[in-house]
Order: structure tokens, then sequence, then C-alpha cells
């Protein structure tokens, strides 16, 4: 009897430490995914790997609602396959994930995100429009108990959860202090400077514009630069491209222009060539780093343009949105930063990541060690021989 309940103490000795380093394992687990920060995502895509208890104990699916592909090529080319392989590196099941693209349609938007809640969506991924339609898709997935979360574009008097974007403003800043170098670097004497916008019903493009005009205007209030006009918004690059040649006839002095994004950069620099404007000589600034706008950076058309390395974001929202379908309140260590809804006047709970200005420079070590454009794409034409001066190619 002594021997068999000394086999018995022993047994359940070691069914405890099994129980026990069973129960340390998920704690590490548990506490790896509390310890997420915003700023543990890379290019690696590793850091969602924490998330997979977190996603193990959640219920429902996402909805991923992309706005379009005519204001950027980035939803397709970049968003919509990082989300799914975020998604993915922190196991949820594709079966639990609906990504849809309203094709610029407000009512297509609302329609699928009611789509998806009645499919089972417990979390909405929005990227709105413009915030009239992004607010009534909140108001609809509030209704229906669903957690919403704004991805890059914020709904302005809108209800959602959280944000998560660029630092909209910072981006400003960038093209700003792009356009300060560039006339000092070009040699631009007296700048006169077009100040363009983008849509003014995208709140991004006011933010952009916050942050440019902070650094630009207490140069145009000293007299060092001369604003000769500030005309409507648009993403539109033929609008954005009327609008120039319009304002180019109007201000026969100008010498430079904002521009708030590669494609309308892309139409006032065709106008300028039309007009054999040389390299060098009429700085434009952008973002997104579009193939033709690193090109035009390369040639001397463009001063730089704003990376936003998009897997950054993915990442973000797409780890936000595995602890909201289970039902948790996020680390305070993954929402970094806040951004106010100027419609409530209240701060939105926001991850927000950093942004990066590219010249020739360090066009090298960002857009193309990430993989963000295909080389032998960037490299052709009249761009290949200003790829070999920037190092990229050889």
């Amino acid at each position: 009897m002594t021997k068999r309940r000394s086999y018995l103490s022993a047994s359940r000795i070691v069914g405890l430490a099994g129980t026990s380093a069973i129960a340390l394992g998920l704690c590490a687990a548990a506490a790896q995914a509390q310890d997420i920060k915003a700023s543990d995502f890379g290019a690696d895509f590793a850091a969602m790997a924490k998330l997979k208890d977190v996603t193990a104990k959640g219920k429902g699916k996402i909805g991923v609602l992309l706005p379009d592909t005519a204001s950027s090529a980035r939803y397709t080319s970049f968003d919509e396959p990082y989300l799914k392989k975020a998604f993915e590196m922190a196991g949820l099941s594709s079966d639990d994930l609906i990504i849809s693209n309203a094709q610029g349609s407000e009512a297509d938007q609302l329609t699928q995100a009611q789509t998806d809640i009645s499919q089972g969506a417990t979390v909405l991924l929005l990227d709105p429009i413009s915030s009239g339609g992004g607010a009534a898709v909140e108001k609809y997935a509030k209704e229906h108990g669903v957690a919403v979360i704004d991805y890059d574009r914020l709904t302005v008097g809108g209800d959602r959860d959280y944000y998560v974007s660029f630092d909209n403003v910072s981006v400003g800043k960038l093209i700003g202090k792009g356009m300060e170098q560039c006339l000092t670097d070009w040699n631009i004497q007296k700048p006169q400077i077009l100040v363009m916008a983008g849509s003014p019903d995208d709140n991004n493009a006011t933010l952009f514009k916050q942050g440019y005009m902070d650094v630009l205007k207490p140069k145009f209030d000293s007299g060092d630069y001369v604003n000769v006009g500030e005309p409507a918004g648009t993403w539109d690059p033929s609008v954005a491209r009327t609008t120039f040649e319009q304002q180019f006839t109007a201000h026969q002095d100008m010498n430079a222009v904002v521009t708030p994004n590669d494609d309308n950069a892309n139409a006032v620099i065709s106008y300028l060539k039309t007009l054999n404007v040389p390299p060098k000589s009429f700085p434009t600034t952008g973002q997104d780093a579009t193939v033709t706008g690193l090109q035009n950076v390369l040639t001397g058309y463009q001063c730089g343009t704003v990376y936003k390395p998009i897997y950054l974001e993915a990442q973000a929202a797409a780890a936000l949105a595995i602890y909201l379908r289970a039902g948790e309140t996020p680390p305070e260590s993954l929402i970094n930063g806040k951004t106010m809804d100027s419609s409530q006047k209240k701060d939105v709970p926001s991850i927000l990541m950093v942004p990066i200005w590219v010249t020739p420079k360090n066009m090298a070590d960002t857009v193309v060690k990430d993989k963000f454009v295909d080389v032998s794409k960037l490299c052709t034409g009249s761009a290949a021989d200003a790829c070999k001066s920037a190092g990229i190619g050889n």
C-alpha cells in the first residue's frame, strides 16, 4: 500500500506540474499579447503571432470596408493584401474575414456594411469615402452592436471606437518641410507658391493642409514666401490639372506649388512639361510613393514624396480588430495617440504610425528596401540613369 500511495502522489505531482506548465504558457502568451506596442510591427509581420490566443477567444467575422481605387491604387495593391496577411498571421480564419471595396459609392459602402453584419461581422474596419457616408455606416453598426474602427480616414461626426492611421498632420508637415528644403536646394528665388489640397470631404486632406500650412504660414507672414492662392481641393488629377492651369494663367510669377499627393503632382508636372519647364526649377510635392511620383522625384520634377509603410498601418488595424472581436480592451501600449473629431470636439483614441519623407538620398533604404516599389518598373525610361545615381538597381 505504501508503494502504491507513493506512486499516486508522484502521478498527481506530475499532473500538477503539467497543468502548471500549461497555465504558465497561457499566462506568458496573454502577457505577450498585452505587451504588444504600435512600435512592434515590422515588415515580417511577426508581431501578429502574439495575438493568436486573443484571436482564439473571439467570435464573429471582421468586415473590412475599403473606399475606392480612384483616389489611390494603394487599397488593392497594398491595404488588402497586407490586411489579409496580418489577420492570417494572427490566426484568423479566412472564413472570418470579409474585404470589400465600394469603388467610390457611399451607397455601396453602406450596403456592404449591412451585408457583412448580416453575415455575422462583429467588428468593422472602415475607410470611409466621406465623413457623411462613414457616419451612416457607423450609425447602422452601432444599432446592431457592432464595433467600428476608422481606418486611414477619420469619420468626422461618426461613432467609431478607435482610429488607425498615420499621423496625418505630420504627413503635412513633411510636405511643408520638403518644400522648404527644395526651395533652398533648387535655388528658387522669391518663392511664389500655390497651395493646393485634397478633397474637402476627406478629413485627411484637412489634416495634411494643416500640417503644411503650420510650416509655410510663418514664411508667408514674414514675406519670405508669397502665397499666390489656395484653390478648392480635389483628389481628381484631371480636376487638379485644370485648377493649376487656371491658377498658372492668373499668376504668371508662380514658381512652386504644394501638391497634396503624387497623382495631383503628376497632373501638374505633365502640364509644366508641355511648357518645357526644366527639372529642378519648379518644385512640387506629394505623398503615397507611387511609381510615377518616385520617378518625378528622381528626375527633378518633384521635391519628394511621403512614404507611409502601409504594412504597419494594416497590422495596427488588424491587431485592434482582433481585440475588439474578442471583447477585450486593447492594451494601453497599443493605443499611442488621440485624434480630435472637429465636429464633436472630442478626442478619438488612436494608433498613429510614423510617415517618412523620401528623396533620392533615402529612396534605396526605404521604399526599395521594403519592396514597396518594383525596381524594374521604377528604373525605366528617363528615370534609369537617375536610379543609378541614387544607388538603386546597381
